[in-house]
């Protein structure tokens, strides 16, 4: 009904605001098509949103329901045109906030709509990520990737504090002595990285199970349980009372169990109820999210009834957070993040366009430049910690710089935090503009950082060695050592080839020699028995090291969404360069690029997917003939048993 309100509302300033109309379409016209049509038609909007007392009359629409479309209005035609020139939506969403609040056109200036419209984006916004919180993932990260994420917040937020009192006592930004807290809010604010950006970009160029991928995925997730227990302590920090923040986590624990405790007995039971209705379970999901909340907050009220004088209130966040969390190891999770997902895009919206409506007038060229300061120290944390940070643990050389580099922005859960902390008055507003803006300034580098992670990187190795980060050391190779085979990189391809290698042909299995520079994978690939090397397989010193040079057959399987800085083409022209003899077999993802790749030398070019849809028709005619049962011995005929079939990429 709200919505067809709105539209109602709409149509009737499009009637009773002709003038603005007018105006709006004049300034478009006389743009003859220029792209500052497009402020031509907003203007126009903007104007029918603005005159809310005649809207409002006339269609007798709530202020709330009126900011909320404007907002949505502003927020979506500004995401289109920044999604034209490549720049994150979320800097559309808190500039579509400055242009509706106070600083721009005046077209939300109730403050009371204004925090409301936050507080329902902040408290979903929390509630997803509780969703999202995967606790079996982070245990079976590994010590090295366990380490990484418990180490990596306290010594960056030391690395921010330290820099920013470095920049107190040089005398740079007046604003940073503003209050006390400020170098432990800048501290915050370059120790997490976005999850919205990079698990976006990591879905879209289809490298989440790549090994910086997999890095980064842990370290996010530590980042948003550090960022969890610092919502915690920060309503005391003003004031650090132990009996204050022991009563806060108290109150947590409390609100986990109890929130434990029903899901199980309520919650899981009711989501089984509804479980065949699909639409019920958005709409239970939110109201279970908005039933912790209640029970949080109603901690309080309960002990003052009782004559107790004792705060054990969870804030609305955590809660949701607490929330999110318990109903995400259900077995409907996978549902219900799938159904909340649909409209988490639209709380984020708000909540951004809320922040972006609490920046005040840029009265001073200090918050601009203060904020490209931030977001530059942001980067060199990446450096400075997180980069030293992973290597020393473990991890390879080139995985840990490239994954520093793709982790290389402010996060979003920061700005929750300067949220919280202007309510709480820890900061000023001035403050949490220069944080706002940061968070900008980083959210559009991050795509360009993103994709030339690699570039950067192999600008920055050699140096990287110089200073003492080396690569990892690889086996010294045998005298006379046969190279029958050569494997170019490992990924699902490879493992499952070296499986049925190690199956039908083990003796094999010492002539074969594999290039690839994901480390986690060496130990198990040489307990199978090949010569392992790391290294880059673009690079020729790396093959004729690893003897690729005389290989019988090469194998090149990594696809080339995957490949950087090169295609397989180019690969397959390196390797004929390296080794004329070999017959070389590589991946093809496209049919169009099956005739390039042949005719840069490659002898047989394969297709997973033309592979795939074989084996898809015979499971259908199995299917199809009701022989389903014949299907699966067949399988474990020609596979083995799935359970007990061993793999490096399991």
């Amino acid at each position: 009904m709200n919505l067809a309100r709105l539209l109602l509302l709409v149509f009737k300033g499009l009637t009773h605001n002709r003038l603005a109309v007018f105006a709006g379409s004049a300034c478009a016209n006389g743009a003859q098509r220029h792209p500052s049509r497009a402020i031509g038609v907003l203007s126009g909007f903007l104007a029918i949103f603005s005159a809310s007392p005649a809207l409002a009359a006339g269609g007798a629409v709530p202020t709330l329901v009126a900011d909320i479309g404007a907002s949505l209005l502003v927020a979506g035609g500004l995401a289109v045109l920044f999604a034209r020139i490549g720049i994150p939506s979320i800097a559309a969403f808190i500039l579509a906030g400055v242009g509706l609040g106070p600083v721009g056109f005046h077209i939300i200036t109730d403050p009371g709509s204004i925090e409301a419209i936050a507080q329902i984006g902040f408290v979903l916004l929390l509630f997803v990520i509780g969703l999202e919180i995967d606790l079996p993932r982070i245990l079976a990260s590994g010590r090295t990737l366990l380490l990484a994420g418990l180490l990596q917040f306290p010594l960056t937020l030391l690395f921010g504090v330290l820099a920013t009192k470095l920049l107190i006592f040089a005398g740079i930004g007046g604003l940073l002595t503003a209050a006390p807290l400020t170098p432990l809010y800048v501290g915050v604010a370059v120790s997490v990285s976005s999850s919205l950006l990079v698990v976006k970009l990591f879905q879209e160029h289809f490298q989440l199970d790549t090994r910086p991928g997999q890095i980064s995925l842990i370290i996010l997730i530590f980042q948003d349980i550090w960022a969890i227990v610092a919502t915690l302590i920060q309503p005391s920090l003003d004031n650090p009372d132990i009996v204050a923040i022991l009563s806060s986590f108290f109150g947590i624990g409390i609100l986990i169990i109890i929130a434990g405790v029903l899901s199980r007995l309520i919650a899981h039971r009711a989501f089984s109820w509804i479980a065949k209705k699909p639409e019920l379970i958005l709409l239970g999901a939110m109201s279970w999210c908005f039933a912790i909340v209640a029970v949080g907050s109603s901690f309080d009220p309960l002990l003052h009834m009782m004559g107790i004088d004792l705060s054990l209130a969870v804030g609305s966040g955590m809660a949701a957070l607490i929330a999110g969390a318990t109903i995400a190891s259900s077995p409907y999770s996978v549902e219900i993040v799938t159904k909340v997902g649909l409209v988490k895009d639209f709380f984020v919206t708000l909540f951004f366009v809320g922040l972006g409506m609490s920046i005040p007038a840029l009265t001073s060229p200090e918050i601009p430049l203060l904020a490209v300061l931030i977001a530059a120290l942001a980067v060199l944390a990446r450096q400075f910690v997180f980069f030293p940070v992973f290597y020393f643990l473990g991890i390879d050389q080139r995985s840990a710089q490239v994954s520093s580099i793709q982790l290389a922005q402010i996060s979003e859960f920061s700005l929750v935090i300067v949220f919280l902390g202007l309510e709480l008055n820890h900061i000023s507003q001035e403050f949490a503009a220069v944080i706002i803006l940061a968070f900008v300034i980083t959210a559009i580098l991050t795509t360009p950082l993103f994709e030339k992670a690699y570039v950067i990187y192999d600008s920055m190795k050699s140096t990287l060695s110089r200073l003492g980060f080396k690569e990892p050391g690889t086996e010294e190779e045998k005298a006379g050592h046969e190279v029958v085979l050569g494997i170019l990189g490992v990924h699902r391809d490879a493992s499952s080839f070296l499986a049925e290698l190690a199956r039908h042909q083990p003796d094999l299995l010492p002539h074969t020699s594999i290039v690839d520079f994901n480390v986690s994978l060496h130990p198990a690939i040489r307990e199978m028995g090949p010569h392992i090397v790391y290294g880059d397989i673009t690079n020729e010193e790396a093959l004729l090291h690893a003897g690729i040079d005389r290989a019988k057959v090469v194998l090149c399987t990594i696809p080339d969404d995957l490949l950087r800085g090169i295609d397989t083409a180019a690969l397959v022209r390196l390797v004929r360069h390296v080794n004329p003899t070999a017959t070389i077999i590589a991946n093809a993802i496209t049919l169009s690029k099956v005739d390039k790749i042949r005719n840069a030398g490659a002898d047989i070019v394969y297709m997973p997917r033309l592979e795939v849809g074989t084996t898809l028709f015979d499971a259908f005619n199995h299917a199809y003939d009701k022989e389903v049962e014949l299907y699966r011995s067949r399988q474990v005929e020609r596979f083995g048993d799935p359970e007990s079939r061993k793999e490096v990429m399991n």
